[in-house]
């Protein structure tokens, strides 16, 4: 990365917040319709889902590592989003951090959505894998 200005390098920490909240939201949207598409079994639409959230999800990681440098440039190796919310103006500095919780809060339902969806469709896998090829030991005593 070309040497940054300070004012480029919080231009770039801010915008990069409000983007990853932008496609956070989007990523949530497809969680839900992906849910919905488990449900009721529609594996074409999934796999649209999937592609669909790759490059978010990739575009939102690139994003997040960049920050993690900026900040570690900016504040040293254990620096934090605390330390550069603390360098804004008072107005800045709100604006900030309000579009930082709500990212948090955005990571936080897609992470739940996640493992909801994990979980559904590993319990289909599971009921699959029984109706092909049988119970274990269906006889056996319990």
């Amino acid at each position: 990365m070309a040497k940054l200005t300070r004012q480029q390098a919080n231009a770039l920490l801010l915008d990069g917040v409000h983007l990853d909240v932008q496609d956070g939201a989007a990523v949530h949207g497809l969680l839900e319709r992906q849910f919905e598409a488990a449900v009721r079994h529609r594996t074409a639409e999934l796999t649209t889902l999937a592609e669909q959230l790759t490059p978010l999800l990739d575009a939102m990681e690139a994003r997040r590592q960049q920050r993690v440098s900026l900040v570690r440039a900016l504040f040293g190796p254990e620096g934090g989003m605390d330390q550069f919310f603390a360098t804004l103006e008072a107005g800045a500095r709100a604006q900030a951090q309000a579009a930082w919780q709500e990212l948090e809060t955005i990571v936080t339902a897609c992470k739940q959505a996640t493992t909801r969806n994990a979980s559904l469709l590993a319990e289909q896998y599971s009921v699959m894998q029984r109706v092909l090829h049988g119970e274990e030991a269906i006889y056996a005593p319990r």
